[in-house]
């Protein structure tokens, strides 16, 4: 039975409004939506240029193309989604669905009349629901969206699509056969940023790509995954038994519950929760299908919590020659501990220059190419200087060395973008670009990277056939 409107008898004697606000608040602290792509705003220098913001426009929606949303994992990540979600016209929250009474509670609280329950089985069986948003711990990522899409529901999964690379053919074969949408949720996928890049890189501006790099930095214990534990947790309000699932049996820990990510067996750590989202960007810029080495190393040297991940990781990457990119080598950094505090970059280098790419606006930087006859040009010229006519030695003109493309002001962002490509392939349009082929390419030299690590050996992968080798 659905919970619908239903009070939890277990929140403690006190206002139940206050209740509701403290599990909000939880809950958005825990949202570390990955902001450092979004870049900053700065004015603009010499040589940059501002990109149009490429907003789809307002529109009204027909009662027939309304599309019917459910949530399943009501907490940070996955209520910060259906906050961005609902901005597209046409969608209405009708259900919501998670372990912790008071999720429940703060999503009626905040949407109103909608469906609730702890059963995800209850949500895919209604029929108003058209489309379902995966928010939960990453364990459940497979399983509910395999069964999601057999239930004719379009999914959008957050990201990483799998827990483990075993589960991912199993997954693209359920998207296959049920003939539904399907996307992963790495949020910077559809910005103008990647646009911009991708156009820049398939116009030859850096020239023949030679290496990538990219670096995830925090400092602060949010980003560190400490989120608050919510007031009124309890093993009475908590369905403990639904949260494990797949996941071995141990006692009830409110801990592995709200801070899952620090668990081997619900999260899959910095790599799982960062790198996937610089794995996706770049194979979207260079129309890339993955690497086919993988060697990690880290340790865990700050946030000594309990935690059995890394809370620093390096990951170094070998791409093959394609009809796409040439033979190149990427290096990936997150630091959770990083006196930078906040620094983040998705960089390409070529034989030219190199770019800098965020969410938000692309940074090229070409090498000054020096002409040969300009130079014997110019060395005749100082020689004629230093006679009695006493010349200048004459100059050049150069191109910009550094040129900035930003977003105009008012672009709603590229969590916007992504939820309104899911929502256009949902009603017949054109196909999602992060399926699930695309998803388990990102997400399996990610988790590639914790083999790497706790197995301390250098993992093959086979990017075509998508399989360890």
């Amino acid at each position: 039975m659905s919970e619908t409107r239903q009070p939890s008898p277990e929140i403690p004697a006190r206002s139940r409004r206050e209740f509701v606000k403290t599990v909000a608040a939880g809950s958005a602290a825990a949202a570390t939506v990955p902001t450092a792509l979004f870049g900053e705003r700065r004015p603009m220098a010499r040589g940059e240029r501002r990109e149009r913001t490429g907003e789809p426009p307002a529109r009204q929606v027909a009662p027939s193309d309304r599309i019917g949303l459910a949530v399943i994992g009501a907490g940070g990540m996955g209520m910060a989604n259906v906050n961005t979600a609902l901005r597209i016209p046409g969608v209405e929250l009708v259900a919501a669905c998670d372990i912790f009474a008071g999720r429940l509670d703060a999503a009626r609280e905040r949407h109103g009349d909608i469906s609730t329950t702890r059963d995800y089985r209850e949500v895919i069986a209604r029929d108003e629901v058209d489309a379902v948003i995966v928010g939960t711990p990453d364990h459940w990522h497979q399983p509910i969206s395999v069964d999601a899409l057999r239930a004719g529901k379009a999914v959008y999964c957050e990201k990483p699509m799998v827990h483990n690379i075993g589960e991912g053919h199993g997954l693209i074969q359920a998207a296959e056969e049920s003939g539904s949408v399907f996307q992963v949720g790495s949020q910077g996928m559809s910005s103008l940023g990647n646009e911009k890049a991708k156009e820049l890189y398939e116009a030859g501006a850096i020239g023949e790509l030679n290496y990538a790099e990219g670096f995830w930095a925090r400092n602060d214990p949010l980003g560190a995954w400490q989120y608050p534990i919510p007031a009124g947790a309890s093993e009475a309000t908590v369905d403990w038994k639904r949260f494990l699932g797949p996941a071995p049996e141990v006692p009830y820990d409110p801990l592995r519950v709200f801070r899952w990510r620090n668990y081997r067996d619900y999260g899959t750590g910095v790599a799982g929760d960062l790198f996937v989202h610089l794995f996706s960007s770049l194979h979207f810029v260079v129309s890339s299908r993955g690497p086919t080495r993988v060697q990690a190393t880290g340790g865990l040297r700050y946030w000594k919590d309990g935690r059995e991940v890394p809370d620093v990781l390096l990951g170094m990457f070998d791409y093959p020659a394609t009809g796409t990119h040439p033979a190149f080598n990427l290096s990936l950094r997150v630091n959770f501990v990083d006196g930078t505090s906040g620094s983040t970059f998705l960089r390409l280098v070529g034989s030219e220059g190199a770019m800098d790419v965020t969410w938000t606006g692309v940074v090229l930087r070409k090498n000054e190419a020096v002409d040969p006859m300009d130079a014997f040009s110019r060395e005749k010229m100082a020689e004629a200087a230093g006679s009695e006519a006493g010349l200048p030695a004459r100059v050049g003109m150069r191109p910009p060395v550094e040129i900035r493309y930003e977003v105009e002001r008012g672009y709603r962002g590229a969590h916007v973008d992504h939820f309104f490509n899911f929502f256009e392939a949902v009603r017949g349009g054109p196909p999602v670009l992060q399926d699930a082929a695309f998803g388990l390419r990102a997400a399996a030299p990610a988790l590639a990277c914790n083999l790497s690590h706790f197995q301390e050996q250098s993992v093959g992968w086979d990017p075509e056939a998508m399989r360890l080798t």
